[in-house]
């Protein structure tokens, strides 16, 4: 944390008794949500549960291992993950079980890049706003000054002041609405905009406006930490879970894996008894969006909460194929390439590049373990042939693996992230409920505060749990979060002087 901006939140303070005896809580969902709850409670002596329906920890970035045509014991993920700088409260709860972080390594930089050929990095940028955005713009061979000569400055203002009005202001658009109103460069709103929008796993037709500046508050403009990320140095559930899973095994924490929640009930002598036979004081929901849906809706314990959950929509389906290649890349590539302007190729990682497992295996070989992205495909797509399509595509843009024959590959064709649509932000639940103990927890959760992706799991996994803490007569976790509002008080106030005019 360098940011002298960010800031922290107090906890609520405790308004109710302290129990004679620890509560108890069931956790459902082992995901990144359900982990910052336990990891809460269980530091403030609540007796936590953890029921995961997978044989494993870590929800959307668990792993899992398989054997390859070779013959090599390789872990299978559902792909790269990037833990920004500014993500505070989830490199807090990996600090629990690696107080150095040293389960990440950095990437100081990542290339994006058009299929006509523009090409953008981030190093060397400036890192605090605005002049991180305005070096970017001045350097960058997608900003031409003709085009940005055209820009509708009072628009683009908008993104400069983020803050608790954001919704209310743009909800109502789509992210292509707002890009549309500014008048971006075009190579700039598929390189600058798009990239980004799709790594929510939506079309920016389908994506809130609102989320597209928050996003970019959180990741450009509001904050000082930059867009230089980390990446777990070995897979994930040897870097990050399988640590976490052992230190909150020691603070008390029991985990059931394998072990999905089909109903909650109401209890005799605790307020909730589960399908698996116990009983519990409160419930913490943080499965993913639909499973959400479907255990509330099987609930008649959870019949307060129904509406709240019931209108979260799932995002469209993404593709993620790993090969594992006879021969290695080029030296030259970078350890991950976001593209666009392909019909459906996102992103490309080099896995050897960053990953133990992955070099291990390439230097033995004296191959490559690569891995393509594609989010937001059409429903009901054809997994076979888009795998062959995203195949073809990456073809074209590292010539070298047309020549490459590939030893195995696994594909991953998924469909339960959150979809963020135009004006579905008051629809969205929020961490608290009619029942005061029952609380929701996870990606598509509102907080109040600008986070996105990973870091709003963990960040409305902790305030979950600081909200039944303080009906427990138990002071809470304080919360970290890049700046509430824009960082300059100057472009803020042209910003809304620009909103008032005619």
């Amino acid at each position: 944390m360098t940011d002298r901006l960010a800031e922290a939140v107090p906890p609520l303070p405790p308004t109710g008794p302290r129990p004679a005896e620890p509560p108890r809580v069931a956790v459902v969902g082992g995901g990144i949500a359900g982990l910052a709850a336990a990891c809460a409670l269980a530091e403030r002596d609540v007796s936590t549960t953890v029921y995961e329906r997978e044989p494993a920890l870590g929800g959307r970035l668990r792993g899992w291992a398989t054997t390859l045509a070779d013959g090599s014991p390789a872990t299978m993920t559902r792909g790269f993950h990037a833990f920004f700088r500014q993500y505070y409260n989830l490199r807090a709860l990996l600090r629990r079980a690696d107080p150095e972080l040293d389960c990440l390594v950095p990437l100081t930089d990542y290339p994006l890049v058009h299929r006509d050929g523009p090409r953008d990095r981030f190093s060397g940028l400036p890192s605090t706003p605005p002049w991180n955005a305005a070096v970017l713009a001045a350097t960058s061979p997608s900003f031409p000054l003709r085009d940005l000569a055209r820009v509708n400055l009072p628009a683009a203002l908008q993104l400069l002041d983020v803050d608790a009005g954001v919704y209310d202001r743009l909800d109502h658009l789509s992210a292509r609405d707002l890009l549309e109103l500014i008048r971006f460069p075009p190579t700039a709103r598929h390189l600058a905009f798009e990239v980004f929008t799709r790594s929510f796993f939506a079309d920016p037709r389908h994506l809130s406006a609102a989320e597209l500046a928050v996003m970019f508050h959180v990741y450009f403009l509001g904050s000082s930490e930059g867009l230089v990320f980390d990446v777990p140095r070995s897979p994930f559930p040897q870097a990050l879970w399988d640590p976490l899973e052992r230190h909150l095994a020691h603070q008390g924490v029991r985990f059931r894996t394998s072990s999905p929640v089909r109903k909650v009930h109401r209890g005799s002598r605790r307020r909730f008894s589960l399908d698996t036979g116990e009983s519990f004081d409160a419930v913490v929901l943080a499965a993913t969006p639909s499973g959400t849906r479907d255990l509330v809706a099987a609930s008649p314990a959870l019949s307060e909460v129904r509406g709240q959950v019931a209108r979260v929509r799932t995002a469209p389906p993404f593709l993620v194929s790993r090969y594992w290649l006879d021969r290695p890349v080029r030296p030259h590539r970078p350890a991950f390439l976001g593209t666009a302007g392909y019909p459906t190729l996102d992103n490309i990682s080099v896995l050897e590049r960053y990953e133990d497992e992955a070099r291990a295996w390439a230097r033995r070989t004296g191959g490559s373990v690569v891995e393509l992205h594609a989010y937001a495909l059409e429903e009901r797509s054809d997994p076979e042939a888009e795998q062959r399509h995203l195949w073809k595509q990456a073809e074209t843009v590292y010539p070298e693996l047309s020549a490459a024959r590939p030893v195995d590959s696994r594909h991953e064709l998924r469909a339960d992230c959150p979809l963020f649509e135009p004006g579905g932000y008051r629809d969205r639940s929020g961490v608290t409920t009619p029942d005061p103990f029952v609380v929701v927890a996870g990606d598509h959760v509102r907080t109040g505060l600008p986070v996105a992706l990973m870091e709003r799991a963990a960040t409305s996994g902790l305030l979950a749990a600081n909200a039944l803490l303080s009906r427990w007569g138990r002071t809470g976790h304080t919360v970290w979060t890049v700046p509430r509002r824009g960082r300059s008080p100057v472009l803020r106030a042209l910003a809304r002087h620009a909103r008032r005019k005619p």
